[in-house]
């Protein structure tokens, strides 16, 4: 029988002060983010710009029963995130679920893991990098899209390098702006859906645009299935505050918060706002595949500027996606660093205790994929896009597996960190575990939107430094069997 790892701190948070109060220079990652950076964070980190870009063609696929997409992805998401934050709020870290999955399931995991998340944010940067640049471009075209790209990386890595507390500032401004929007957005859309909005022109809103045009499931129940796997992924982020916890004032509790308020946050910005879209205009409509889900809502209502309105607030959620996305992939590679699964250099930090070797590493591969990305977008990058596209499905089930075991750990070593309880524990994780399987399962029959080939190339990746891991890991326990004999040898030599 295997002993089980012992609950201890993971060493990659903000390190003890020194006489004065203050953290020693480069001693590890400090406590620069406060309580209302945090709060916003862990609202806005569930409203990716995939929401306002790619509900649409889930929209066209199963109709209004595209709300049953999102309320089971949704219900998913609730779940894991209870099971993260049982986890995090016992042993608060910035390496999160990776950190987790080292301790519960062994070394393997916490590398394999951490590797692949890193793998999809750096990708993430380079998507909306150029995203972004795409509608500065049409704003300003005197700069080429390829300048926008560059001169967005080069601000949000500034910012990032500055201090923990400047991208905190920025991500509550950013998501500041997103949630006002969504929620102005549900505010007059409702209105406008039961006919008491002044001055719009709402004579296709209503009720009945959920039940008409085919009715609620227009394309059969099938289609919730293909809305699964086209919405699931626009879910990723949530787990971000989890991982910003560990350089907060109050870490305990900022997870705690984080993780009791997703219920809200996914019913109301997400199932909230695509009811609206769905009872303004009908499903079929043309306009919805043409102009996006939400400029098509906002045209319908009369209400001008409708496109320009929602590139801004399109382009406000990019840039917020590429400041988190640049945090979230240094905090991920410091904590692999911290671990030794990643060069040490990674776990080096300045006096400010900004890991800067990390957050450098992790933009100079985003640059090389937003190069790729212009010059061979339909091979390399599509590839690299291709081949990140499972890790949000990957990493949900990592935190179910490690969940199961590390309940039993803090149950037997510190109980009274249990401050955040899975509910219905084990049944409701292995549930989720049993579902996440399913969809990754069901990605292998879909041809038609390219599931099939995202799984299959995932997998492969996975599968690449899952055999990196194991041949680290037995190189390592090589090493260490060679140090044990020589140092017995110069023990036997001393005693003879």
């Amino acid at each position: 029988m295997t002993s089980q790892p012992t609950l201890t701190k993971a060493g990659d948070g903000p390190h003890e002060p020194d006489g004065h109060g203050n953290p020693p220079p480069g001693s590890g990652l400090q406590a620069g983010l406060k309580n209302r950076h945090l709060s916003m964070i862990a609202i806005g980190g569930v409203i990716g710009a995939g929401l306002f870009v790619g509900s649409s063609t889930g929209i066209a696929t199963a109709g209004p029963g595209i709300l049953l997409s999102y309320a089971l992805v949704g219900t998913l998401v609730v779940l894991v995130m209870r099971m993260l934050g049982e986890m995090s709020a016992a042993n608060p870290t910035s390496g999160s679920f990776s950190a987790h999955a080292d301790r519960a399931l062994g070394p393997w995991a916490g590398f394999s893991i951490g590797w692949l998340y890193w793998f999809f944010w750096v990708v993430v940067l380079a998507v909306e990098a150029t995203a972004g640049a795409a509608i500065l471009e049409g704003w300003i075209p005197a700069v080429p899209q390829w300048g926008w790209a560059l001169i967005v990386m080069v601000v949000l890595t500034a910012t990032n390098l500055a201090s923990v507390g400047s991208y905190g500032e920025f991500e509550f401004w950013f998501a500041g702006i997103k949630v006002v929007a969504i929620g102005a957005f549900i505010v007059v859309g409702g209105l406008a859906v039961f006919g008491v909005l002044p001055g719009a022109d709402s004579d296709q809103a209503g009720l009945a645009n959920l039940t008409g045009h085919g009715g609620f499931l227009p394309n059969g129940a099938g289609a919730i299935l293909t809305g699964i796997l086209l919405v699931v992924f626009s879910f990723m982020g949530s787990e971000i505050a989890t991982l910003a916890a560990g350089e907060s004032e109050d870490p305990q509790r900022a997870v705690t918060k984080a993780t009791n308020s997703i219920i809200w946050r996914i019913g109301v910005f997400y199932l909230g706002s695509i009811l609206v879209v769905v009872c303004l205009l009908p499903w079929d409509s043309e306009s919805i595949t043409e102009d996006g889900s939400y400029v098509a809502a906002l045209d319908s209502l009369g209400i001008a500027h409708a496109g320009q309105i929602m590139n801004f607030i399109v382009l406000t959620s990019v840039l917020s996606c590429l400041n988190s996305g640049l945090y979230t992939a240094s905090r991920m590679a410091f904590s692999l660093g911290r671990r030794g699964d990643a060069p040490k250099a990674f776990a080096r930090t300045t006096g400010r205790g900004v890991p800067r070797n990390a957050i450098v590493a992790s933009v100079v591969f985003g640059f090389v994929a937003v190069f790729f990305n212009y010059e061979f977008p339909d091979s390399v990058f599509l590839f690299l896009v291709n081949s990140s596209g499972a890790v949000a499905l990957f990493v949900w089930l990592v935190i179910c597996f490690s969940q199961l075991r590390m309940r039993r750990i803090i149950q037997a070593e510190a109980p009274e960190k249990l401050v955040v309880r899975m509910w219905l524990y084990p049944y409701l994780t292995w549930a989720s575990a049993a579902l996440i399987v399913f969809v990754l399962g069901y990605m292998l029959t879909d041809t038609e939107h390219n599931g099939r080939t995202t799984m299959l190339l995932s997998l492969m990746v996975a599968g690449v430094v899952l055999a990196v891991s194991f041949v680290k890991q037995r190189l390592a326990g090589r090493r260490g069997t060679a140090d044990a004999d020589a140092g017995a040898a110069r023990d036997g030599a001393r005693t003879g």
